[in-house]
């Protein structure tokens, strides 16, 4: 590099000083939120009518606004425990005073803080915009089709900063295509025109209600008559997709009543299970405090014997209202969506929530007792394999949202990825039969959730917790060191007590050469073969893609990777029944496996040296104690 001469030098480090300076003093001007009312409000109109564009347009009116008016959006998203906030989907973004255009300008320290410096005596100003959702999977993850939108007030807002969410006034409205209808925790004041008015709330239970919208809906009662209603609000690409058996309608009610009889309380005024079934948005759950975003198959109902693996959804996000949404982590709760949230107990804000989730899908039937046990086999069969644990511990990985904000990994059985969930599920599946066996059965889990999570039935502020209180809870239920315990399950690396919680809860993991029911269907709805307990490999079945490869695998040690493309089987053209039959029939030879792979351009042959046959993981029942996992999994009365 070549060397600046003494005066060039100095005169670029005074620049940079400035520079530096004029970049701290913009920071400083974004006001911390504070406890106090903001004096305004915002009037909030958002159109989501160009289906054809996935554009929605969003006009707002703040009034009162302070003269050097900081507008955020959102930036740390409830729920996804990551500052994802999808920024990069602002545009045309426009602020006026009356008729006069208000120029604007970005944080440089804080591109989620706009600047905007309002003229003395205007006591109102009009901020414009358009959330460009994604067009195509290329670009991101679909909230529209032609039938359906998922609309996200946190996409759709930007608010004044210096005051705490909650004490800032909203009056929003909505505008969808014709003939489409909606379901939203939001109350409905009037509709006017296609126009949906809605009742004046507050940022932080308006960010919190998010609308899920469709051209084919129902909406069905889940307990009628009830003081704080649950209501499943159903949206389908096609209007076949919206029927439901009385069994499963049943089901739906069950976890209701399951729930009820688990935590004791209600802490909502009504619940709304928004839920679409489509393969043209996306299909995931997001928990809120009175609804939540759930996604799945077109056939969830239509073809239930196909989708069972992922009927604990419903469960484990209503889990929440209680669980994360009512009472949340201390250092979770921030007062605006701009100050970032911190993450330590999140093996007890989604561990437990993984753990009830799927306790009450058995108890309510949307699985039977055997397909539940199938279920944690896997979950156990993953850690009994995964290495990663060797030098990561749970703890750690409760900072994935913002180490990896759940972008695709190469090695995630060594990276480890928010094990916080079903790593988190054994922990307190080993909580709740330690509790069990030292009571004699007179005390569980289910008495810490009515006593932890039901408290003050009917109140809707969150009340928080810390470490402490979890413990101090635990041990009003039943004495014993649980600090230390919990502290080793999630703070220690090496080997961990994974199937303590199995054992004592009267099975134990067995490997068979056939998969489960469970297994099986969860192989077909993902379209994939996964052999991870055997040759170590996950394969999608359209064209051999290889999406993981266990990290110490066979298919590890014969330079096998993610991204791989298997191409043919000892000669013959890719199948995952061909290559399950190939697995068969090396074990009782002294080959090797021997598979023709693409990766880029390049085609190499890859041998695997295994010989084990085909392994798949089930719970056995052990005589030798009694059946607490059983009676865990058992309907209340």
């Amino acid at each position: 590099m070549q060397m600046l001469p003494v005066f060039r030098l100095a005169r670029s480090l005074v620049v940079a000083v400035l520079l530096a300076a004029l970049s701290l003093t913009a920071a400083a001007q974004v006001p911390a939120p504070l406890d106090r009312p903001y004096p305004g409000k915002i009037i909030l109109q958002a159109d989501a009518t160009d289906l054809a564009h996935r554009r929605v347009h969003v006009h707002e009116h703040l009034t009162h606004p302070p003269r050097e008016l900081v507008l955020l959006y959102p930036q740390w998203l409830p729920g996804t425990h990551s500052p994802v906030g999808p920024l990069d989907r602002l545009a045309g973004i426009e602020v006026r005073g009356g008729a006069e255009r208000l120029a604007w300008r970005r944080d440089p320290l804080q591109p989620y803080a706009l600047h905007v410096t309002v003229p003395a005596g205007m006591d109102a100003v009009d901020v414009d915009f358009d959330y460009l959702s994604p067009t195509s999977p290329k670009v991101g993850v679909q909230e529209f089709s032609r039938e359906i939108a998922l609309l996200e007030w946190s996409s759709l807002v930007l608010y004044p900063a210096g005051h705490a969410a909650r004490r800032i006034p909203v009056e929003p409205s909505l505008r969808l295509p014709p003939g489409w209808q909606y379901g939203t925790a939001l109350e409905t004041s009037a509709e006017e025109g296609g126009l949906i008015l809605f009742r004046a709330t507050d940022l932080e239970t308006f960010v919190d209600s998010p609308v899920y919208a469709g051209r084919y809906f129902q909406r069905i009662e889940l307990d009628p008559g009830a003081k704080a209603p649950v209501r499943l609000s159903l949206f389908a690409d096609r209007p076949e997709l919206l029927s439901v058996s009385e069994s499963q309608l049943q089901s739906h009610r069950d976890l209701v009543h399951q729930a009820d009889l688990l935590f004791g309380s209600r802490h909502f005024a009504h619940y709304d299970f928004l839920l679409s079934l489509s393969d043209q948005v996306q299909q995931h759950g997001l928990e809120h405090h009175q609804s939540s975003e759930n996604g799945e198959d077109p056939g969830y109902f239509s073809e239930w014997d196909k989708t069972v693996e992922g009927r604990d959804l419903l469960p484990h996000e209503y889990s929440h209202s209680w669980n994360g949404k009512f009472r949340r982590p201390a250092d979770l709760w921030t007062p605006n969506y701009n100050v970032p949230m911190q993450q330590s107990l999140l093996w007890v804000y989604e561990g437990q929530t993984q753990y009830w989730g799927q306790v009450l899908a058995a108890r309510a039937s949307l699985w039977t007792r055997e397909q539940a046990l199938d279920s944690l086999a896997l979950t156990l069969a993953y850690y009994e394999g995964q290495p990663g644990r060797d030098w990561r511990t749970m703890q750690d990985t409760t900072q994935d949202g913002v180490i990896n904000s759940r972008r695709p990994q190469s090695w995630p059985s060594w990276q480890r990825f928010e094990e916080y969930y079903s790593e988190g599920q054994l922990v307190w599946l080993d909580v709740d039969t330690l509790i069990r066996e030292r009571s004699a059965g007179r005390r569980s889990l289910d008495d810490f959730a009515r006593l932890f999570f039901g408290v003050e039935d009917g109140r809707q502020q969150p009340l928080t917790y810390t470490f402490d209180d979890v413990v101090a809870a635990l041990n009003a239920i039943e004495p014993y060191d649980w600090a230390t315990l919990l502290r080793a399950r999630v703070q220690a690396t090496g080997v961990a007590a994974f199937a303590d919680g199995v054992r004592r809860g009267g099975y134990r993991l067995v490997y068979t050469e056939q998969p489960s029911d469970f297994f099986s269907a969860a192989d077909s709805n993902r379209k994939q073969t996964t052999l991870l307990d055997s040759v170590g490999l996950v394969i999608q079945e359209k064209d051999g893609a290889v999406s993981e490869v266990r990290w110490g695998s066979p298919a590890y040690h014969a330079g096998m990777t993610e991204g791989m493309e298997v191409l043919a089987v000892d000669g013959a053209a890719y199948s995952g029944e061909l290559l399950r039959d190939a697995i068969r029939a090396v074990q009782h030879q002294s080959r090797p496996l021997e598979l023709i792979v693409r990766l880029g351009e390049r085609f190499r042959v890859v041998t695997i040296d295994y010989h084990g046959g085909l392994r798949y993981p089930h719970l056995e029942r052990d005589p030798s104690q009694p059946a607490l996992l059983d009676q865990i999994l058992a309907p209340r009365k």
